[in-house]
């Protein structure tokens, strides 16, 4: 496989989009580029923005809005080559 995958950099919660009933950041198709906003990890109140860190297009969205996520656990992965 050549998917890329993103990985949550904390522990906290995720979170699809800006806020509830809001358009997700991203979703599988969505063509992504380095240093563009995919999610949201909440941490300690903080609403902390998770970046791309590779261009491609999201194959998959691993984990449901408003989940409790690990440091490290995959959160998408990404095509380089769609």
């Amino acid at each position: 496989s050549t998917l890329k995958e993103v990985k949550s950099p904390m522990v906290g919660t995720f979170y699809k989009a800006p806020e509830p009933g809001a358009d997700p950041y991203v979703s599988v198709g969505t063509r992504v580029s380095p240093g563009q906003t995919v999610c949201i990890i909440e941490a300690m109140k903080i609403m902390n923005e998770i970046e791309a860190e590779v261009a491609g297009v999201v194959r998959e969205v691993l984990v449901d809005d408003a989940t409790p996520v690990e440091y490290g656990q995959v959160l998408f992965r990404v095509d380089p080559n769609g």
